[in-house]
């Protein structure tokens, strides 16, 4: 029986490549490994994994002929401005307290960094949240927005109270780091590969990445899961704090952490390990009453230590600097021109804008007392991050209608008061003053671009709010609300 025989196409054979194909290929590689290698921001490159650390030699300005005089303190502020200034306040006051000169850092945008939850132990670690901060300020440096937090608050009182000492984070990373941050700001986003792989080493060293480094730098690992700082408190220093996790969430999260009080000056003051480091680095200096504790602080008073007492006394308010304050009061004076209502109306951020009713029936109980007066219209400032486009619908809405009840008064980022505001802001440079530094050597200028500071429209419409004379209606639980008041309590307008 014959058998047929199929000849069957050879698969093996493929189409050749066009070599104009290949060679854009190659070119795309070779220009992608360029671009990467000599582009990219540092704020791109995340830390290696910790398997992955490698051992290096001690760095340069860790030698004694390189390393800076004085000692410093440096820190993590993060989430929004009205958190990243209490931190500040804590950052003075542990500063004082081990007589260290505080690295002022920059306001950081609004929770473009996140330290996580405290009472839930889910928390960024100091190492992490140090590097994010750090990546977070070079990324304002390279786009020319970076505003130092002694450029919107005020601290020439503490500055001229000679025990308490200040660095902008500019100036010392100038020369800590050795880099001239006019090459930093660039309108083209690039940074040269030398200088961004330098940032990057400096900023993985003070992040405590190589761990720290004996007389040079201390990068603390403690935070709120295991740690409350205290200061001359009668309780035995190491003791348990009031609040642990509970078994449950032990288990859940394989919680091993438990909360220590430790005194600060004890712990990293004079004859402890950390005391000579010429850097003291913390994690997160945020702290907040939580079940009869504090998340991570605990110092309200000192009654042992005048000194320290009487700081306490003055960093309870920290006033914005005179040009936001004056920007303000112009506002109140010569804008609304009488008698008025501030109401402060945090509606879309986080829990609370699951709370619209809660937050507009404090408004609305207030304008219906004032309205018994007789006074007519009534006068309303209102700061709220409600667009007015989607005003119509809301309680806003129906008030802004009845023209003959109420005047409404807002500001915007676009009107000429704020757009003077910033210029003024940033000709005063208060952040480059702080010190013995000037700008000159510390290799900064004030360059920025337009729009730098867009956020001077919240701190102006705070001192507004504060020199509502019929009163103010906050947000209950927004911290903007507890900073209007703190600047009510002061009298900020009477001034």
């Amino acid at each position: 029986m014959e058998t047929e025989t199929f000849i069957r196409p050879n698969k093996s054979k493929r189409k050749q490549r066009s070599p104009l194909l290949i060679f854009l290929f190659l070119f795309t590689l070779i220009f992608l490994f360029y671009y990467f290698k000599n582009f990219i921001s540092p704020s791109l490159l995340p830390l290696p994994q910790k398997s992955k650390i490698p051992i290096i030699p001690r760095p340069s300005q860790c030698n004694p002929t390189n390393r800076l005089q004085g000692k410093f303190l440096w820190y993590a502020p993060h989430s929004g401005f009205s958190n990243q200034l209490a931190e500040f306040k804590n950052a003075i006051l542990m500063a004082k307290i081990l007589n260290r000169t505080l690295i002022v850092p920059p306001v950081l945008d609004h929770h473009a960094v996140a330290l996580g939850s405290c009472p839930k132990f889910r928390v960024l670690n100091p190492i992490e949240l140090r590097y994010a901060v750090w990546n977070h300020s070079i990324h304002l440096l390279r786009d020319c927005r970076y505003v130092s937090m002694a450029d919107i608050v005020d601290i020439s009182p503490l500055v001229s109270y000679s025990t308490v000492r200040f660095i902008d984070f500019r100036a010392f990373v100038s020369l800590w780091c050795g880099v001239n941050f006019d090459d930093i700001c660039s309108k083209d986003q690039t940074i040269p590969y030398p200088l961004s792989e330098r940032l990057r080493e400096c900023g993985s060293l003070l992040s405590g990445y190589y761990g720290s480094i004996s007389d040079c730098l201390t990068a603390l690992e403690d935070d709120c899961r295991m740690t409350v700082w205290t200061y001359q408190n009668d309780v035995e220093d190491g003791a348990l704090d009031s609040f642990q996790p509970d078994e449950q969430l032990k288990k859940k999260k394989k919680i091993s952490f438990i909360r220590r009080r430790k005194d600060v000056y004890k712990a990293l003051g004079p004859g402890s390990a950390a005391e000579s480091a010429t850097i003291l680095a913390f994690g997160s200096l945020f702290t907040a009453p939580y079940k009869g504790s504090e998340s991570h602080i605990d110092i309200h008073e000192s009654p042992n230590d005048p000194v320290i007492q009487t700081l306490i006394e003055k960093i309870e308010f920290l006033p914005f600097v005179p040009e936001i304050v004056n920007a303000g009061k112009k506002f109140a004076l010569q804008t609304i021109k009488g008698p008025f209502l501030c109401a402060q109306l945090r509606l879309l951020d986080g829990q609370f804008k699951n709370h619209h009713k809660a937050t507009f029936l404090g408004l609305q109980q207030k304008l219906e007392s004032l309205k018994q007066t007789g006074q007519k219209p009534i006068h309303v400032f209102v700061m709220t991050d409600l667009p007015m486009a989607n005003w119509t619908g809301s309680y806003l809405g129906s008030i802004a209608k009845d023209s003959d009840a109420f005047k409404l008064f807002v500001i915007r980022e676009e009107d000429d008061l704020v757009q003077e505001t910033v210029k003024e802001v940033m000709a005063a440079g208060h952040g480059l003053k702080l010190g013995s530094i000037l700008p000159s050597s510390a290799g900064t200028n004030n360059r920025h671009h337009p729009q730098s500071l867009t956020d001077v429209l919240l701190y102006i419409e705070e001192t507004v709010c504060s020199c509502a004379s019929l009163g103010f209606v906050g947000t209950a639980g927004s911290t903007i609300a507890e900073s209007i008041e703190l600047m009510r309590k002061h009298g900020i307008c009477s001034g």
